[in-house]
Formats: structure tokens, C-alpha cells, sequence
């Protein structure tokens, strides 16, 4: 980790460092439970400046982007929040982006660690078109609100990002604990990234690079339904996304596994899903949740029986339902995810 990245939040009473994919930001500050509670019940503040932060100006960026991505972003307003992917040409995720448009630039926040080639990739695309592509991570930084007691978003001090589970805003990186002191002056709870992530679990939303892996489309993880426009033009990977929308189903479904709570651990990212002993997938990110104890999410073969007891790491896991086994094929994908609003509480 670039020590000039290691977040000045790290110094707060009690903060414990996160470990890889996220160190340099805190897991928690003494409490994960209370700082959970705090975050679904009441008003927040996240510190995710691990986050690399791209900035995109010129006046062809929109419909740039709109011709990268899965994303339609040609007429995005001003203000306006979207998620978006890049595919390869065989249709697999290489990443994904939160972003939005300030009138003169887009900015997007994405996985720690891979601004890097997404930068590389994009510059490799510019050829004769007015954009300029930046990697700004070194300037700026994410922080992420949730709670119902939450700040209407124009009195929120930094460019908000906002697409259904919390709010980001992306401040200069210089300004991030003064940001977060004067969210904390009105009213926001100190939460380490721990909390945010058991109730990023509990909803059921993917995390790129944990909860999928370099085969992965975006059916399999139901972001066919948030980060893909399926009348839009052309882009790469745009042959795989229509053939499974029209003609046939994903090969793997994202699950949400409730764990046995009398097995003190928690899956390890990539360790195998079992069915009676035979592999039928992998286990992404894991977290214990102030309510629904321990959770993880998975992705396991799309025939894999919707109701048998699983089992990782000799842990038995019922099954939670997100990607419907009949997702595609012309079938209105409706996700049977706990759905998460803007305070990031989980519910139904």
C-alpha cells in the first residue's frame, strides 16, 4: 500500500487496520456491531479512500464512455449517479464503476488496485476523441454515508456518488478527515469498513474482484439488472450479454449463504462451495451481520437444487436466492435479493 493512500482516519481512537483487498482504511473502530447499527439504524460516515478515483474531462466523454461501457451514459445529466462495466470481448467483467457527471468531468470510483489498468485501458481508447482520462487517487477520495438521519444529498460536502446502497462522495484527499469531522459534528457515527461490508452482504451486492472472478458475467451476479442498458448500441463484450438475455440462461447463479453460527470462522475468499461433497462453486466475501450472523455470498452452478444445504469449509450454509435460476432467456430478471435502500438497511 502507497503510504501517501494510508488514510488519516486510521489514527481515530480504537481503528484497526482492514486487511487485502483494503488495507489502508479501517475495519473498525473498537465495535463493528454498534458501528452496524449506527450505519442501518441512524447516520454513518464509511471510510473507503482505498478506492482508486478516475476523473474524465472533454466534451466527448459521455458518449465516450457510453461506447466502452455496458452502460448507457451518453445523455447522463448533470448530477446524475450510474454504475457501469467494462467486459472483455468474450463478455467477463474487468471492471467495475460508480460514477457520475458534474457538467464538465466524470468522475468514477472503482476496486482497490485496479485504477491502474483501467487507466491503461481507457488511454488505449481515446484515439482521436476529445477525452482525457486521469487517474486522480492520489488526490481525492471516497467516503461512503448511510442512515435513514442521513443529510439530504445537496448539503453533502464533496461530489456525491449515489446509485441505491449509501452515499459516496468523492473529497480531495487532503480534506478527508476534516470531511469526515465535520460529518461526525452533524451527527454521523465513525463506521469501519467491516460494517459496511456485512451490509453490502446482507443486500446481496456483488463486489468486484471478491464476489466474482475472471469468467464471470454480469447475469451471473445480477448486474445485468444495474450496471447494463440492454438497447443500447454497441460495445465490447455486447455479443455475450444479448445470447444469454435472449437465448439462454447464465452457467452460475450468486447466492447469499447463511452460515452455521456454532463454526467459529468465516469462508475464505475462493474456498469451494460444496454439494455433498462435489464442488459447485466458490465463496466471495463473508462477514458476521449484527442480525443474520454469519453470511456470505457465492457463486455456484446455476443447477445447483435452490433449497440443499451447502457446505464451506465443513460449514454448512442454507441457501438464499439472488439470481433466479432461469435469469436470461428473455426472462424479466427480478432478483430475489434483500433489497437495500438508501440507508443501508437490509430488508425484503
Amino acid at each position: 500500500m502507497n503510504a501517501q493512500l494510508l488514510s488519516p482516519l486510521l489514527a481515530e481512537r480504537g481503528a484497526v487496520g482492514a486487511d487485502t483487498p483494503d488495507e489502508g482504511v479501517a475495519a473498525h473502530y473498537g465495535d463493528p456491531y454498534a458501528e452496524q447499527r449506527a450505519l442501518a439504524g441512524r447516520f454513518g460516515v464509511v471510510d473507503r479512500s482505498n478506492r482508486g478515483v478516475l476523473r474524465i474531462t472533454g466534451p466527448d466523454r459521455l458518449s465516450w464512455l457510453h461506447s466502452l461501457t455496458t452502460q448507457h451514459l451518453e445523455r447522463l445529466e448533470p448530477g446524475a449517479s450510474a454504475e457501469a462495466l467494462v467486459l472483455s470481448p468474450q463478455g467477463h467483467i474487468e471492471h467495475h464503476l460508480t460514477l457520475t457527471d458534474d457538467g464538465s468531468a466524470v468522475w468514477a470510483h472503482v476496486e482497490p488496485g485496479t485504477i491502474g489498468s483501467l487507466t491503461d485501458f481507457l488511454t488505449s481508447m481515446r484515439f482521436m476523441l476529445r477525452v482525457e482520462p486521469e487517474d486522480v487517487s492520489a488526490e481525492y477520495a471516497v467516503l461512503t454515508l448511510h442512515g435513514p438521519q442521513m443529510p439530504a444529498a445537496a448539503g453533502l460536502p464533496g461530489i456525491v456518488v449515489s446509485t441505491g446502497f449509501g452515499t459516496d462522495l468523492i473529497v480531495p484527499r487532503a480534506e478527508l478527515a476534516a470531511r469526515a469531522a465535520e460529518l461526525r459534528s452533524a451527527g454521523a457515527a465513525l463506521a469501519g469498513l467491516w460494517a459496511h461490508e456485512a451490509l453490502r452482504i446482507a443486500a446481496a451486492l456483488p463486489r468486484f474482484g471478491l464476489d466474482t472472478d475472471h469468467r464471470t458475467i454480469p447475469h451471473e451476479v445480477g448486474w445485468i439488472e444495474t450496471a447494463v442498458h440492454l438497447s443500447k448500441g454497441c460495445y465490447r463484450g455486447q455479443e455475450t450479454v444479448a445470447r444469454v438475455h435472449n437465448l439462454g440462461h447464465p452457467p452460475r447463479r450468486l447466492v447469499l449463504l447463511h452460515l452455521d453460527g456454532s463454526e467459529d470462522k468465516l469462508p475464505g475468499h475462493g474456498d469451494q462451495v460444496l454439494l455433498e461433497g462435489t464442488s459447485v462453486g466458490f465463496a466471495g466475501s463473508a462477514a458476521r451481520h449484527y442480525e443474520l450472523g454469519p453470511i456470505a455470498l457465492a457463486l455456484v452452478k446455476r443447477t445447483t437444487p435452490e433449497t440443499a444445504t451447502l457446505t464451506v469449509d465443513g460449514v454448512a450454509a442454507a441457501q438464499e436466492v439472488v439470481v433466479a435460476p432461469d435469469a436470461g432467456a428473455n426472462i424479466q430478471l427480478e432478483l430475489k435479493r434483500r433489497r437495500a435502500d438508501l440507508t443501508g438497511r437490509a430488508r425484503e
